[in-house]
């Protein structure tokens, strides 16, 4: 059978699989350790170690070789990775010592040692079922997750449980759902240096509401109980102790104030801190903690009228014990040092990656928001550096005086791997293949506003006018303008099929600087749909062959919601839509994503009603293609359920695609696949 673009794309997990991922570097920068799968349609990754002087790589774990069900995931293990997007095998996870010596994952439930020296490989005499194996600093120790407990193992074996509850509605050693969906926190507990003592997160999930997650095309299996924290609802309780990792003794860490978020946690040889933030998260405060007491110092408070944004990598303490961390000032969000500003306004940092004798960050020009370098600027402000001068997308992380890239530009169609250690680069190979499409792309800014747009068209050298389709994302945090091949393969597969493709970045996306992010405060639509609205309008003025008669948009999760909102709020431009497990009413979301833009329902429920699309039903008088996974437990079913009843009640007609057994990401091979081919075909049907 002849290969296809949605075949590629669903074979190879979005053209992802066989890129090296998941870098860690050892601290004389000798070692950089990576993940990667043996070709681009292999989805078990393996371990691997580049020799830095010698620019060797070496294989030091192969999971194929082990005697290990892959596929035998804790239910535990299935929800993190849920939560992460993670659709690999293999090796999708380990930790590190403090020397980069050892290494430990998890496969199947059981868990692997490896040398990374000398590449042995052992399996300690540990029960299988655990997940987020962590080896202590010097690598005698290993820290994992059983079932709802904390327990610790030598490498040898000798299980002790250092955490437990009764109720198996308290977790320890686990990321509640709002931190690992939410924001970006995947674990819940942490080494010390010297590998005595683990903070460890507690969590009571009592006060959160049960939803029910079941599966309609399998009648007889049980639907599956969810704890859902939905906006205006309780969250989770979230406390720290410190666990004497010889006695088991348990000290609480007593953090004063309003707390309703535990949003990060970093124990380096600076000290021990942690960022709390509350429920309206308009503030955050940072406290050090005495490992020794439990007791905290309070070092910084950062506050906002609309939302105190939170930024990856921070905060943190360096070697020295100065502070770290990020915030909005002057117009752009700003690395801050001991409470001093250290980068200029013109720079909007996205994430710090490094925090040695210089901090390294990732970050964007104002004005180009579409390119982002990795840069780098000593803790007193001096030396500012791009370390990365490309126009392209680079991301990566930074250790000591060595940097490992991950580089994507306009001209490349895979993304580049290299380490960067005393002005002497070495490459990392990539098996990623080749995508089937080429995408011919421009990027450039319309309207007062300079919305950054990416207008894609067929390679065919006609001139013939063809029906448009805008393929946003459009929510917070989420930026689909960008100078990178690779971010337009699925966008020029249906240029090629005989559209003008748009790409736009409304107001709410990142990248532009605090003010932009902020225009969606309390209104997730009007401003968001005003500006794709306005794209197009000016389209035929810049691209000739596009029929801005036919314009359809497509979309997925917030994208899906944007779409629906289009073919209900302007249907004079959109004349058809696709809208992708969408939100369709912002009160069943969850409380940290909601509540930052919209607010407390239970206090003010006027911005959730003027952005239900439920409310807005009996608007519908275009086509519109509704797609949801009914094993989604992010953005559940009921969305879509509900605004199909709503648009029945209003004699609306639709169509509904559900899919069994999928869930918010869609893995499986061949629903990725035909859902391309299904869209494609709506969209002929409707504008083409």
């Amino acid at each position: 059978m002849s290969d296809t673009f949605p075949r590629q794309h669903a074979r190879t997990q979005r053209l992802t699989l066989g890129e090296p991922r998941s870098f860690t570097v050892s601290p004389d920068g000798e070692r950089v350790v990576f993940a990667r799968s043996a070709t681009g349609s292999d989805p078990v990754n393996m371990l691997w170690v580049l020799d830095v002087p010698t620019a060797t790589e070496r294989l030091v774990l192969d999971p194929r070789s082990l005697a290990a069900d892959l596929s035998a995931l804790t239910e535990e293990e299935k929800r993190r990775r849920e939560r992460a997007r993670e659709g690999a095998a293999g090796v999708v996870s380990y930790s590190c010592d403090a020397d980069v010596t050892r290494a430990v994952t998890v496969l199947g439930g059981q868990t692997v040692v490896v040398d990374l020296l000398t590449g042995s490989v052992a399996m300690p005499d540990i029960a299988p079922g655990v997940f987020d194996a962590r080896l202590s600093p010097d690598g005698s120790q290993i820290a994992y997750v059983r079932g709802t407990s904390l327990c610790v193992s030598a490498v040898d074996g000798g299980e002790r449980v250092l955490a437990a509850d009764p109720s198996p509605l308290v977790t320890w050693g686990s990321a509640d759902f709002i931190a690992a969906e939410e924001m970006g926190r995947q674990r819940g507990y942490w080494w010390s240096p010297d590998g005595g003592t683990v903070v460890a997160a507690r969590v009571d999930n009592s006060p959160v509401n049960v939803w029910w997650i079941a599966d309609p095309a399998h009648p007889g299996s049980d639907p599956v109980s969810h704890r859902y924290p939905a906006a205006g609802t309780h969250n989770a309780g979230v406390a720290l102790f410190l666990v004497d990792v010889r006695t088991g003794d348990h000290v609480p860490v007593v953090v004063p104030g309003s707390i309703e978020y535990v949003n990060t946690v970093a124990w380096t040889a600076g000290g021990l801190v942690v960022q709390v933030q509350t429920r309206d998260q308009r503030q955050v405060d940072i406290h050090r903690i005495d490992p020794a007491t439990g007791d905290t110092e309070h070092l910084w408070t950062d506050s906002d009228d609309a939302w105190v944004e939170l930024v990856p990598g921070v905060p943190v303490l360096d070697a020295l014990g100065h502070l770290v961390t990020c915030a909005d000032r002057d117009g752009a969000r700003r690395v801050i040092v001991d409470g001093t500003t250290v980068t200029p306004p013109a720079l909007q940092v996205r994430s710090v990656i490094g925090t040695g004798t210089r901090i390294t960050f990732v970050a964007n020009e104002t004005d180009t928001p579409w390119v982002h370098n990795i840069w780098s600027v000593n803790p007193d402000g001096s030396g500012l550096s791009n370390l990365t001068p490309v126009d392209g997308v680079v991301s990566g992380v930074a250790a000591g005086s060595v940097t490992v890239t991950r580089t994507t530009t306009l001209g490349a169609t895979r993304a580049m791997f290299a380490v960067h250690s005393d002005k002497r680069e070495t490459g990392i190979l990539s098996h990623a293949e080749e995508p089937l499409v080429r995408p011919n792309v421009q990027i450039l800014k319309v309207g007062p506003r300079a919305i950054p747009v990416a207008v894609l068209t067929p390679r065919d050298g006609l001139d013939t006018k063809l029906p448009v389709l805008f393929d946003p994302y459009g929510g917070p945090h989420a930026q689909r303008v960008v100078a990178s091949s690779a971010a337009f393969a699925t966008s020029q597969w249906f240029a090629d099929q005989g559209f003008v493709v748009v790409v736009a970045d409304n107001r709410g996306t990142p990248g532009l600087g605090p003010a932009w992010e902020r225009e969606v405060l309390r209104d997730l639509a009007g401003p968001v749909l005003e500006d794709q609205v306005e794209v197009a309008r000016a389209l035929g003025g810049i691209e000739p062959r596009a029929d801005v008669s036919r314009v359809a948009i497509r979309g997925w999760s917030f994208g899906g919601y944007l779409a629906a909102l289009a073919v209900l709020r302007a249907p004079d431009v959109f004349r058809a839509g696709i809208a992708g497990a969408p939100v369709t009413d912002w009160r069943l979301y969850d409380t940290h994503y909601t509540e930052r833009y919209l607010g407390n329902p239970s206090v003010d429920d006027a911005p959730y009603t003027a952005t239900s699309l439920i409310e807005d039903a009996h608007l519908l008088s275009r086509p519109l293609l509704i797609i949801h996974g009914l094993a989604d437990d992010n953005v559940v079913a009921a969305h879509t359920l509900q605004l199909s009843s709503a648009l029945l009640a209003a004699g609306k007609p639709h169509e509904v695609l559900p899919l069994s057994g999928v869930t918010h990401m869609t893995p499986q091979e061949v629903v990725a696949e035909n859902l391309l081919l299904h869209q494609l075909e709506f969209l002929r049907r409707t504008v083409g």
